[in-house]
């Protein structure tokens, strides 16, 4: 301000005080002044960022935008499991684990009708509720609260809140975007068309093995290697490496033997059945779990609706009407999903029909159109590097999507 009245040739002059600063003694007191008004305004923002820096210490959440699968209590700053959202948060990461990119889980999740937190300002606006995108997942993926834990800057600390996604899952989710980059994933990043890439798995380290080559004398050799033993030398695993041309036949192989073998086949279907059947087990507890936040919600809202006395009641009305328009879609959804999972039931003669189809028309396809076909197919892929033995896993209802997905690679 000062600098402003200079540029225009005005003097101030303060009645209260006695100084003036057409002297030399009024522009010094001023600065004085100016000076420790700064002074302060940065001592203010210290002890600030102090305080932020001791209550995350401390494990407190110190504010900001409510996230899926807490709710603010209303008592003080503090963060309360909101155990139906807190389901769909745990099956958020699994998507991911499954799908392995952000943009297909994403599309998952959209397909779903799944949206972001929803929640009602103090002033009664409604916030949230979108769907998610790219940027919006990824933070979701990494915030360390859903692991029960607090961060501030580069430090994380142990939460007082309650965390609602194991640590295991969260550390896996986070080794897997590092993988994958921000913006990539497996339909991104596999750019050589490996077919195991993100289901192959070294057992001896319990880690993923990833895909690399090298290239000598202008040759291209393609391998997957142990990612614990790339990280921490080679010596730390039995078999840190396999040709990969070698694996991927012999994947390939088997899953042509099991379509070859009628007790291979019979075999298969139980599999898919036992996965449908704890499929349908887990649904069927989200939906006793959705039924019971919602008469909690119902009874306090006619707790709430009785006693409306400020802008904080009409707030906590808004609010719990929007968890039980959420109850009901999730309640809709959760039905749908059993009804097909009743449909999807398949009998040995269609399983074998699948695996018909895949012996003919596999050799057609393209890599990254055979890498598409095996993602479905499998699972995961365990290597016991100690033994040499490999097990498959065959995803159970990617069985009754294969003929489907087989034609349109095909086409």
């Amino acid at each position: 301000m000062m600098e402003v009245f200079d540029k225009q040739n005005v003097s101030f002059v303060s009645v209260t005080q006695q100084f003036n600063t057409t002297h030399s003694m009024g522009r010094l007191t001023l600065n004085i002044l100016l000076s420790f008004a700064q002074f302060e305004r940065e001592i203010i923002s210290e002890r600030t960022r102090d305080k932020i820096a001791a209550t995350r210490k401390k494990g407190k959440w110190t504010g900001g935008r409510p996230i899926l699968g807490y709710d603010i209590d209303p008592k003080g700053s503090k963060l309360v499991v909101n155990e139906l959202e807190a389901i769909r948060v745990r099956q958020i990461f699994d998507l991911y684990l499954q799908h392995q990119s952000l943009l297909a889980t994403a599309r998952e999740m959209g397909s779903r009708g799944w949206h972001s937190k929803a929640w009602v300002t103090k002033a009664g606006r409604a916030k949230g509720g979108q769907p998610f995108q790219k940027t919006m997942l990824h933070q979701l993926l990494t915030n360390v609260l859903y692991a029960g834990q607090v961060r501030h800057k580069d430090q994380v600390y142990h939460g007082e809140h309650t965390g609602i996604v194991d640590p295991g899952v969260f550390q896996k989710v986070q080794v897997q975007l590092q993988q994958n980059g921000r913006s990539g994933g497996t339909e991104v990043r596999n750019k050589h068309g490996a077919l195991l890439k993100g289901l192959l798995h070294c057992t001896h380290c319990n880690s993923s093995m990833v895909h690399h080559y090298s290239q000598k004398n202008g040759r291209r050799y393609q391998y997957y290697v142990c990612l614990s033993a790339q990280k921490l030398g080679w010596d730390s695993c039995v078999e840190p490496s396999l040709p990969a041309g070698e694996i991927e036949q012999f994947i390939v192989d088997q899953i042509r033997h099991v379509g070859q073998d009628p007790n291979l086949v019979s075999e298969t279907l139980e599999k898919a059945r036992q996965h449908v059947t704890a499929r349908a087990g887990q649904l069927q507890a989200e939906l006793a779990a959705v039924h019971r936040q919602r008469h909690r919600d119902e009874a306090e809202l006619k707790k709430v609706a009785g006693a409306v006395d400020g802008d904080s009641s009409l707030a906590r009305l808004a609010d719990l009407q929007e968890r039980l328009r959420i109850a009901n879609e999730r309640s809709t959804e959760i039905l749908t999903e059993l009804d097909q999972l009743q449909t999807e039931r398949i009998n040995d003669a269609e399983v074998a029909s699948a695996l018909a189809e895949f012996e003919k028309v596999w050799h057609v396809l393209s890599p990254k159109e055979q890498a598409r076909v095996l993602q479905l197919l499998i699972e995961r892929v365990d290597y016991h590097g100690d033994t040499g033995d490999v097990t498959l896993t065959i995803h159970p209802t990617g069985l009754s999507a294969l003929p489907e997905t087989l034609e349109e690679s095909a086409a």
